[in-house]
Order: C-alpha cells, then sequence, then structure tokens
C-alpha cells in the first residue's frame, strides 16, 4: 500500500475514528486504525470495538493499494504534530512508512488479515434528517438512559420511525424524556428500535467535529436498519450499531393525559430557585418540593434538612387548576429545565403521587417526566 494525503485530512479522520478504538486486552488488534485503499476510491480509515464501527473515507492520492493497520493513538498524536502538508505512507512488511516534509518516521504495524469486519447493512429503505435538529434532539433525551445494566433495553434510546416522524425517547424508571423530529423516507412500514446510548454520544461526538464541507449537500444524517444493525450516514463518515434486542416499555402509559394544575414559569428564575433548594435538600434523597397554590399567581420551591437548615423561594408564575403540590429530585428537574429550550417553561401535575411533566412553551414536540417522591 502507497498513499499520500494532507496532514489535516488525515488529521481529522483519525480524529472521527478514533475514539472507540480504546484499551482492549482481549484483543489488542482492536487498538489499531485500519487504512484501507482501493484504485477508484478514497482512502478509508476503520475502527470498530465489535459493538460500533466506524468507517470515514478521507481525501488523497492512491499510488498502490492495501490495507494496514496502526495503533489509532500513536498514529494520530503523530499526524496531529506533522505539518499541514502532503504526507506520504507505504507500507512495507509490517512497517509504515510516514514522509512529510522533513519528518521520517517507522511505526510499527500488524496485518489487516486479523481486523474484524464491520457489518455491512442494505441501503434500500432510508430514513432521512436534518443533521442540526437530530444532533440536538438526540442530546435532548440520551441523558435519561439508565446506566445500570439490569435491563439492558433502558440503556439505551428507543427509536420509532414512521413515514413523517422519529420520535425518540429515553428512561431510566425516574425520569423519561420524549422528543419528535420531522424525517423523510422511502417506505410505508414504520420500524422500532433501540440504539445503545455509547453508540448515540459518538454520533453526537462526530456531528460535532465534522466541518460544513465534509457533510452533505442537503446537511442531513440518513439512517437504514437491518435486523440487528443501524447505520448513521453523515458526509463521509459511516457508524455502524448493534441493536438492543428486547421489547422497550409501553412509556406512554406513564404520561399523564389530564392534569389537574398547570403553571407557567420564566425559565431563568425557577433554575435558581431549583439549584437554591438542592443546597438544603436531604442527602442522598435530593428531595424538593414544588407547591402551586390555588389563585395566587406563584410558586413556592422549597426544600429541608436536619444538616443544613431549610429554604423557601417564591416565584411569579401563572397558575391555573387547584391547589397542588408534588416532591421531586432536584437533579432530574434540572435536567428537565437545561434541556428545554424556552424562555417560558410549562409544569403540569396531576397530584403528589403522580409523575409531573415539563415542557417549554412553544415546544410541543419535547416533553420530559418525572417520577414524584413519595412521602
Amino acid at each position: 500500500m502507497k498513499i499520500s494525503s494532507l496532514q489535516e485530512n488525515l488529521k481529522n479522520g483519525l480524529f472521527i475514528v478514533g475514539h472507540i478504538a480504546g484499551k482492549n486486552a482481549n484483543l489488542p488488534i482492536l487498538n489499531n486504525v485500519m487504512i484501507k485503499s482501493s484504485h477508484g476510491g478514497d482512502i478509508k480509515l476503520i475502527t470498530t470495538d465489535l459493538e460500533i464501527g466506524i468507517v470515514t473515507r478521507v481525501r488523497g492520492k492512491i499510488e498502490k493499494e492495501g490495507e494496514f493497520t496502526i495503533e489509532a493513538k500513536i498514529l494520530s498524536d503523530y499526524i496531529s504534530l506533522l505539518p499541514n502538508q502532503k504526507i506520504d505512507l507505504e507500507i512495507d512488511k509490517n512497517n509504515a512508512l510516514i514522509k512529510c516534509e522533513n519528518y521520517k518516521t517507522i511505526i510499527k504495524g500488524e496485518s489487516a488479515e486479523e481486523y474484524p469486519l464491520v457489518p455491512e447493512v442494505e441501503k434500500e429503505v432510508y430514513f432521512k434528517t436534518n443533521i442540526n435538529n437530530f444532533k440536538k434532539a438526540l442530546s435532548q433525551v440520551v441523558f435519561a438512559v439508565s446506566v445500570s445494566e439490569t435491563r439492558m433495553e433502558l440503556s439505551g434510546v428507543f427509536f420509532n420511525f414512521n413515514k413523517k416522524e422519529l420520535i425518540m425517547a429515553a428512561t431510566d424508571s425516574y425520569r423519561l424524556a420524549e422528543k419528535t423530529v420531522n424525517i423523510e423516507t422511502n417506505t410505508e412500514e414504520e420500524k422500532n428500535v433501540i440504539i445503545p446510548a455509547k453508540a448515540l454520544q459518538e454520533v453526537i461526538r462526530i456531528i460535532s467535529v465534522l466541518k460544513n464541507e465534509e457533510l452533505n449537500e442537503d446537511n442531513n444524517i440518513t439512517f437504514y436498519l437491518s435486523d440487528n444493525q443501524i447505520l448513521f450516514t453523515i458526509g463521509n463518515t459511516e457508524i455502524v450499531s448493534r441493536l438492543i434486542e428486547g421489547q422497550y416499555p409501553d412509556y406512554k402509559q406513564i404520561i399523564p393525559v389530564n392534569c389537574k394544575t398547570k403553571a407557567k414559569i420564566n425559565r431563568g428564575d425557577l433554575l435558581r430557585a431549583v439549584k437554591a433548594a438542592a443546597l438544603f435538600s436531604k442527602t442522598g434523597i435530593n428531595d424538593i418540593n414544588l407547591d402551586f397554590p390555588e389563585n395566587q399567581n406563584k410558586m413556592i420551591v422549597s426544600s429541608a434538612s436536619g444538616q443544613t437548615g431549610e429554604n423557601i423561594t417564591e416565584l411569579d408564575a401563572k397558575i391555573s387548576g387547584q391547589d397542588n403540590g408534588i416532591v421531586v429530585n432536584y437533579k432530574y428537574v434540572l435536567d428537565g429545565i437545561n434541556n428545554i429550550d424556552s424562555e417560558k417553561i410549562i409544569i403540569e401535575v396531576v397530584d403528589g403521587n403522580t409523575p409531573c411533566v415539563l415542557k417549554g412553551e412553544n415546544n410541543g414536540n419535547y416533553s420530559y417526566v418525572i417520577m414524584p417522591i413519595k412521602q
């Protein structure tokens, strides 16, 4: 194999793929990046951890085709130190010879024969959506997945693809986030899948580092599905992830339909009040009280602890419905506020034993549900 490419192109490509090439003691070759070149094509950089595979294409000149693997970290660290000029890379037996201006280096590598294949996913049926909308939407739900592995299906995000919409939902049994985005597709069939949070966080990371010229002209991300894999295509980069097997819980049934009290409140005021109450919540319980007195147009955020003291904050709010209150975990409330993109936040309450709902004033496609702390 003999190739040449600009330093910037190789550096960016290695940054995209290198993140999942970690320290795998059982299969050391997974710490490597595979470089693959074929005449008439681009230079491909490939990494996998057996659950996620990333392939990105880098512009360059191919003099001799072939494939080879090199430890991802050392190659990436070295390439990033070189001047932004043409880099020549040639494979001689198990060595990569790298030249750039007055730099000459030999890096030991391994044959690509033992490198695991990244699964192929058919590209017939597609779903696609605006990449920036998707990144923002995904960030608003992925934080709510469960970190426990006792229920594997809750460690991923539920994706419901239908003709016009993609509905994403995540829950850890204590809170739930749901977001809807518009999509285009070439199928009438509805698809439900559960995608590991780790893969989705990798997708968010890659979208963040890609430059505009590396994205598609239409600025979309495209999804392709097989029975047990999903493929994300973003410009010159593809991310393949296994799907989580199992049935996602029917989360719709925990979202309250008929609230008895509704409050509209300034986002910044609520954020400060919850942070103040958090200082006086009970350690390990993280409990704060949200109270909505009838006909007073105010909301009371309070907390009390035998160790630190107590705190009460009264906030101006537009309240409709009956006298009500709920005790919730302040950490979950803060997560909700931080992911609602609206100056005014709506809080809907049924009673102290039923989940409450947070949403933005003009944001009907995002809902955040918090389970109460029962006294």
